[in-house]
């Protein structure tokens, strides 16, 4: 691990915890308070938004209306999702003249962006127009966004009332946490990146002028556009050069900057946040990395005031960050080992003032192995996906890091509002486990953990390991699923097993040497994708219902406490017991397996 991650990790630690706070109170006013001047500029449009889409702002409802609101309107998005791109070759801003997304891929792109995965089986940048980017994927980006955060406020409104038979109105929290939170932030990252150069136009793709010619082969065609194969029926490959190349142009800032704050991923380029295009320089990657984090750090403290317990929120927030600096410092030191497929060769593979040193495949030189690492870890730890580099290139352990990050339930941080209701359902199980241990009813906040709660905490916890390692025995065991793997062996196992803890947990992010974008894995991925996000934000949504019904209790003596280092602790343990021990034996297939049968390298193999 070099000094340049140790500096950078603890400059993003201190800019994150500094503005979270302020962010933090920020949201909760926005999002509860009617008298708060900051958003009052707001209000005449709330207003008109309620009065024509028939809401009674002043109606909360129950947890089962609340659940029935999320998903109705979560299925509308797909819908309108899977329309625009199916329709996209006959709408405007479209300079290309890009036709239809076929039906599979546009379908598990629906699901993708409404799950808030923006996982991408195809090259945005060849497949889709600008409306299609900004009507369909961007939008989604809010509302899925603003989904997550209507959720996790739906949950703390449980554990802050009492005796109360309502968790808030979700229309409203919709358009609060749209209108007041992501849009100001997003327009103000975006500002932000355009002046690090990232493009923000309407242009049609621009052909350049190459320094110097490429030369390069492809398969022959005939006049019907058919291969041309040899006697052998292999194809014919022809010579080609070129010194010309056409540079993809479009609205990405916008995109890019609520992709990071949503923790949505989805690029607007094939090359993601590696393009640098949508990430050309070391501070709009430092910022990215910011703005990933940023709600989902923030909330941590809505959530401490909303309880009237800031310590609460701290505790939590302690939990995260404990897993989350471990975690990137393991990812750090891999990557910052030599690749073992260079073993033996005379190459000084030890970092100096001329070469980063270490597993350099994959990576982008402007930004090296410290901060993509660093990249990865975020994006993997909050339900991200975005990636500065390629992932399906980074070593054994290297890659095992963010693939166990999102095995975990993306609670480390995790997704906008999702990361916080993860983390607090772990909370419940804790305080339970604790109970147990010492044969006493469990306690979390002054409400009772009875037996409902901990069957709504047990389905939303096995709903993730379930769709992970069935869908992965599945696509093991099919030869539609074989046929996507390009690297047979352990590391195409973890390919397969990437995709589906990427999917399930609402991730996005890849292994790309697995060719996905099948009838089979569009279809496999966009069930894992709808079912690992409102699977678990139905029980979470009950368990709210149950404990804003209950009375809040006392503090005695015997009262565990949940603000403190033991409790931290406790959290973090169970995390790393239901988390990880559940995926031990297939991470022992994968990424273990492929670390044991790689050659051992020496920090300067000669």
């Amino acid at each position: 691990m070099s000094t340049e991650f140790l500096g950078l990790l603890v400059l993003y630690l201190a800019i994150l915890l500094a503005l979270a706070p302020f962010v933090g109170r920020y949201i909760r006013r926005a999002m509860e308070d009617d008298r708060y001047l900051a958003t009052a500029w707001g209000r005449p449009l709330e207003r008109v938004l309620y009065r024509v889409a028939g809401v009674r702002a002043n109606a909360e409802m129950g947890w089962k209306q609340y659940a029935i609101a999320v998903i109705a309107f979560n299925m509308l998005g797909v819908v309108v999702v899977y329309a625009l791109q199916r329709m996209q070759a006959w709408l405007p801003l479209n300079p290309q003249g890009f036709g239809a997304v076929s039906p599979d891929s546009a379908f598990n792109t629906a699901v993708s962006f409404v799950a808030n995965t923006n996982w991408q089986g195809y090259a945005g940048e060849s497949t889709m127009s600008y409306l299609t980017q900004m009507l369909a994927l961007t939008v989604q980006n809010f509302f899925s966004a603003a989904t997550g955060i209507a959720v996790v406020f739906a949950l703390i409104r449980g554990f802050a009332r009492q005796s109360a038979a309502t968790i808030g109105n979700f229309w409203v929290d919709m358009t609060r946490c749209t209108l007041y939170v992501l849009v100001p932030i997003s327009a103000a990252i975006a500002l932000a990146l355009v002046s690090q150069g990232v493009i923000q136009n309407f242009d049609s793709y621009k052909e350049v002028s190459l320094v110097t010619p490429v030369e390069y082969s492809q398969p022959k065609v005939d006049a019907a556009g058919q291969p041309v194969l040899d006697a052998k029926g292999a194809p014919v490959m022809e010579a080609m050069k070129t010194d010309k190349q056409t540079l993809a142009m479009g609205p990405v800032a916008s995109q890019e900057a609520i992709k990071m704050l949503g923790t949505n991923g989805g690029g607007f380029f094939n090359a993601n946040s590696a393009h640098p295009f949508e990430n050309p320089t070391e501070l709009a990657n430092l910022i990215e990395m910011l703005a990933i984090f940023l709600i989902p750090a923030a909330l941590c403290f809505t959530f401490g005031e909303m309880v009237k317990d800031r310590r609460q929120g701290v505790a939590i927030l302690a939990s995260m960050a404990v897993i989350f600096v471990v975690m990137a410092c393991v990812a750090a030191a891999s990557e910052q080992q030599a690749n073992a497929a260079l073993a033996g060769l005379p190459i000084d593979h030890a970092a100096s003032a001329l070469q980063a040193g270490g597993n350099m495949e994959g990576k982008e030189t402007r930004f090296g192995i410290a901060a993509t690492a660093l990249f990865a870890t975020i994006t993997t730890a909050a339900s991200c996906g975005a990636v500065n580099a390629m992932h399906d290139s980074f070593t054994a352990i290297g890659g095992l890091v963010p693939m166990l990050l999102m095995q975990l339930g993306e609670v480390v941080f995790g997704g906008v509002g999702s990361g916080l209701y993860g983390m607090l359902v772990y909370a419940v199980l804790a305080v339970f486990i604790a109970g147990l241990m010492i044969g006493r009813t469990p306690e979390y906040l002054g409400k009772k953990i009875e037996t409902y709660e901990m069957k709504m905490t047990a389905v939303a916890i096995l709903v993730t390991p379930l769709l992970v390692l069935l869908g992965t025995a599945v696509a093991v065991m099919v030869e539609p699923g074989r046929a996507g793997v390009f690297n047979p062996g352990t590391h195409g196992f973890s390919e397969i097993l990437y995709a589906l803890s990427s999917a399930a947990n609402n991730n996005g992010s890849a292994f790309a040497g697995l060719s996905a974008n099948t009838p089979f894995y569009n279809v496999l991925l966009a069930a894992a994708m709808w079912f690992g996000r409102f699977w678990i934000i139905v029980p979470i949504l009950a368990m709210a219902g149950s404990l804003a019904a209950k009375r809040r209790l006392p503090v005695t003596g015997g009262t565990m406490p949940t603000h403190g280092p033991l409790f931290v602790v406790l959290l973090v343990g169970s995390v790393l017991m239901v988390g990880a021990l559940t995926y031990i034996p297939a991470l022992a297939l994968g990424p273990v397996a492929e670390q044991l049968q790689a050659p051992v390298v020496s920090a300067a193999s000669k």
